[in-house]
């Protein structure tokens, strides 16, 4: 790699480097008395062709009271064709989401999530090539085209469904209920989500139909630090409605999270969610098969106030980004 593929590597790298020390600071914390346990990272695929399908995040059982402010950033690469499917995606995506959650008592919880999201070209491409070679793991083809060039475009039998291109736009609002059934240890919810078609689906910033979601979340406490998560649901996806019709079908999913108190202010993090895709059988394996996303953060919380980092991957290249990174502030009321 030459010095002008870096563009911007040195500084990620640094980001990164800084986000590890973090954490490991974190490790070599003295223990103290530790304060409630928070609710596993607030993450979603943001995968285009699966992120506006109402995509599960691991969620807490427990009802609350907050609002907050996330900010993922998101590389994605992928160049496949098949006999009835043509697929070029290659981009950066930022997705600003603002979500507020109200407890109205009875352990019942509504929520709304509103997304923006920009697609561009980035400045990742370069980074990405060593970091995925430094793992062992695919990076989809990425290699085979220029670095930090933005492509968006979905071929359904030869016909154009999604061109996007770089720009800024409104996502699908998605409004949520939870109901607590058990609250002692462990503590049960049911859930349910409705996703609506606010983005424009021809752009990629929606699927132009309202979507829905059942699921049943779980909180175990594995000792004074040490708090589990498990969740499993189902999606019912509206068809894409885009420059062309695509019927969807439903998706299936499940997740497990572990939280660890380190101290006072400081939580490490690690979850997965595995999901069935909800598209027809394209032929290509990367949307085909079941994606699984893994996510490693730490949280800093004091008061009412958190701020949480974390990293997603995708360890077997299908139905996820490349790599995400994600920063949130929330505020408990």
């Amino acid at each position: 790699m030459t010095k002008a593929d870096y563009g911007f590597y040195v500084p990620v790298k640094v980001v990164i480097a800084g986000l590890f020390l973090i954490l490991l600071s974190g490790f070599m914390a003295s223990f103290e008395p530790v304060c409630a346990f928070e609710g596993p990272l607030q993450s979603r695929n943001q995968f285009p062709l699966f992120m506006h399908a109402d995509a599960p995040g691991l969620e807490s059982a427990r009802t609350e009271d907050s609002f907050s402010a996330s900010l993922y950033y998101s590389s994605v690469f992928m160049s496949r064709q098949s006999p009835t499917w043509d697929v070029l995606l290659d981009m950066e995506v930022a997705t600003l989401e603002l979500q507020y959650k109200k407890d109205i008592g009875q352990n019942l919880e509504l929520g709304i999530t509103i997304p923006v999201i920009s697609f561009n070209s980035g400045f990742m491409d370069g980074f990405l090539q060593d970091f995925h070679k430094t793992l062992g793991v695919g990076d989809y083809g990425r290699s085979a085209r220029p670095n930090n060039e933005f492509a968006y475009e979905v071929r359904n039998n030869g016909q154009l469904m999604i061109r996007g291109e770089t720009g800024t736009g409104l996502g699908d609002i998605r409004l949520t209920a939870k109901k607590m059934i058990f609250t002692a240890d462990p503590a049960v919810s049911v859930s349910a989500s409705l996703e609506l078609p606010t983005g424009d689906a021809s752009k990629g910033y929606g699927n132009g139909s309202v979507d829905a979601g059942l699921s049943v979340l779980v909180d175990k406490r594995l000792g004074e630090n040490l708090m589990s998560y498990f969740n499993a649901g189902v999606i019912f996806p509206g068809n894409v409605k885009a420059e062309q019709t695509v019927s969807l079908r439903d998706s299936f999913f499940a997740g497990a999270g572990l939280e660890f108190l380190v101290s006072r202010h400081f939580g490490l993090l690690g979850q997965t969610i595995v999901q069935t895709s909800p598209y027809p059988k394209t032929g290509i394996g990367e949307i085909d098969r079941t994606g699984v996303i893994v996510v490693f953060g730490g949280r800093y919380t004091r008061a009412k106030d958190s701020i949480e980092f974390s990293m997603t991957e995708d360890p077997n290249t299908a139905g996820a980004t490349d790599f995400t990174f994600n920063v949130l502030y929330k505020r408990r009321f």
